[in-house]
């Protein structure tokens, strides 16, 4: 069962304007990943329903912030069905992010009072993602739909479409800045951020620095951005 309510969720995606994303089949390596990120002053954090011991390793990192961080809100990403949901939410999932729209996915989350970002690539189906109750629409993915000028283009007559891009953005300055003066309330970051290599070799106080040095160039970004962004 989720810790915190659906409402404090999107509170703090939109506050704080990034998801760091990471799966790990390790659940010791996987903690220690989730801790970085947290040092570096994410309060949000997206495990990824990928690879051999998936579900494993998010019940040891869901445990190990249960006793530790309490305070952050740890959700699942790469759902693409309602009962893999149901399975994550179980365990304590505080958001459930998918690659596509699902509408039995929708309706789970709902009745559960579980934020569902949904990953979305045109219009037609960020609409209807919404008719279900979706508050913030996943671009993805976020290169390949059409980058920055997706967002700014589709916000135009849609002026209150949350979209929060992943795949595609680059843990730059240059990169975060165009995402966000062009409308995005938050931003996904995965391998960007959390960097294969510095994990290989135990670097996590590189991780660490990496996150804080984007929560900053985000800070930035929004505090430029004018009434464009939409947070």
């Amino acid at each position: 069962m989720a810790r915190t309510d659906r409402l404090e969720v999107y509170r703090r995606i939109l506050q704080t304007g990034l998801v760091p994303i990471f799966n790990h089949s390790d659940g010791e390596v996987a903690c220690k990943i989730a801790d970085a990120i947290i040092a570096g002053g994410a309060q949000v954090i997206e495990m990824t329903n990928r690879g051999d011991n998936a579900f494993e390793a998010f019940c040891s990192v869901r445990k190990h912030c249960n006793v530790h961080h309490p305070e952050v809100v740890l959700g699942v990403g790469s759902v693409v069905d309602a009962p893999t949901a149901a399975l994550y939410s179980a365990q304590g999932a505080e958001f459930v992010v998918a690659p596509i729209f699902s509408k039995e996915t929708a309706k789970l989350c709902n009745k559960q009072k579980i934020p569902y970002l949904p990953g979305c690539g045109s219009v037609t189906e960020i609409s209807r993602a919404e008719e279900y109750g979706v508050e913030i629409v996943k671009m993805f993915p976020g290169s390949q739909v059409g980058g920055p000028g997706f967002i700014k283009a589709v916000r135009g007559p849609m002026p209150w479409t949350r979209l929060l891009p992943t795949g595609g953005v680059d843990a730059t300055r240059e990169s975060i800045e165009s995402w966000i003066k062009a409308g995005a309330c938050a931003v996904g970051m995965g391998s960007k951020l959390v960097v294969k290599s510095d994990v290989d070799a135990g670097d996590f106080d590189a991780i660490s620095k990496r996150v804080k040095q984007c929560l900053e160039w985000l800070r930035q970004a929004r505090e430029g951005s004018g009434p464009k962004a939409n947070f």
